[in-house]
């Protein structure tokens, strides 16, 4: 199967936590908006991050992680005083992560500036999650950040007890495209006034109340749902080994991102989104190389 390539003369801008994800044996550069830029990269779609480290050895190497990835870092501020990020991962005997997001880090206090300001606005898309407005400092920066970007894609990250349902609300009325688990859609949905878990319905109930016609449901091995232009679609996902999870959230999102701004069609961008993040999982951490023949096998297959 063929997809058509476009080159991209904007880049897409990922605002917000980059860190470690720390596992009992190891640790693995990571966070949302760093792994999501990665993958995007990978895919041929320039990224960018906004975000920022300490002033530390675990700083020093995430930033060349990321670097190497060919992602670019300009915007990554560094603190005088907080350390680099880091989430204390563990799994169960699934594969399934839980997480403890140590507070405060230095992406809690990313900083307003021109730089930033002039690369949200010129930005083709510009990514952000819930995470980051754990802090009032990060979260100031994200609001004024949205007011001038001109495609904004919110990755909505529910971590307890990092995030407020209004706020949430907030933040998807800002958005232009929403992306959310099936877990997320009920708890966010309930507390908008939803009396219904059905995952349809409750789709249309926040593409309706946030007037946002783009609204993207994962389903984790079930694969995902689009709802676009009044439209739904669906994907069943497909059958992996699965190693871990951590991350594939992040690839399914920078491969739809890829594809819905290249204008692919909408059925087959969601099944190369589940593929590629049904790939990642068979991997362990969030940023494994993958290639895409791959993808393209697991497609056809």
């Amino acid at each position: 199967m063929q997809y058509k390539h476009r080159v991209m003369h904007k880049n897409v801008i990922c605002f917000g936590e980059v860190l470690w994800d720390v596992f009992p044996s190891q640790r693995v550069a990571g966070g949302a908006p760093m792994n999501v830029a990665i993958r995007l990269q990978s895919l041929g779609v320039p990224a960018a991050v906004i975000s920022k480290i300490g002033k530390d050895d675990p700083g020093r190497e995430l930033l060349s992680i990321i670097q190497n990835k060919a992602v670019d870092t300009a915007l990554v501020q560094h603190d005088e005083t907080l350390p680099t990020g880091e989430v204390l991962v563990k799994l169960n005997d699934e594969g399934i992560a839980t997480y403890d997001i140590v507070y405060p880090s230095a992406w809690d206090r990313i900083e307003l500036n021109n730089q930033n300001t002039e690369a949200a606005r010129n930005a083709e898309a510009f990514v952000f999650g819930s995470l980051a407005c754990r802090d009032d400092v990060s979260k100031n920066t994200l609001l004024a950040l949205l007011d001038v970007a001109s495609y904004k894609i919110f990755d909505v990250n529910l971590r307890p007890p990092f995030y407020d349902t209004s706020f949430v609300e907030q933040l998807m009325n800002k958005a232009d495209f929403i992306k959310l688990n099936d877990e997320e859609l009920t708890v966010i949905a309930r507390a908008m006034g939803s009396t219904t878990d059905d995952l349809e319905e409750n789709t249309r109930f926040i593409a309706e109340k946030t007037g946002t016609n783009t609204i993207c449901v994962t389903r984790g091995k079930d694969g995902a749902l689009l709802f676009a232009e009044g439209k739904l679609y669906s994907h069943s996902g497909y059958v992996v080994n699965v190693e871990d999870t951590v991350g594939s959230g992040d690839s399914f999102l920078a491969a739809l991102i890829n594809k819905l701004l290249n204008k692919e069609d909408y059925k087959k961008a969601l099944a190369y989104a589940c593929a590629t993040g049904a790939i990642v999982a068979t991997y362990k951490g969030a940023n494994p190389e993958i290639s895409p023949s791959e993808i393209e096998r697991l497609i056809s297959n």
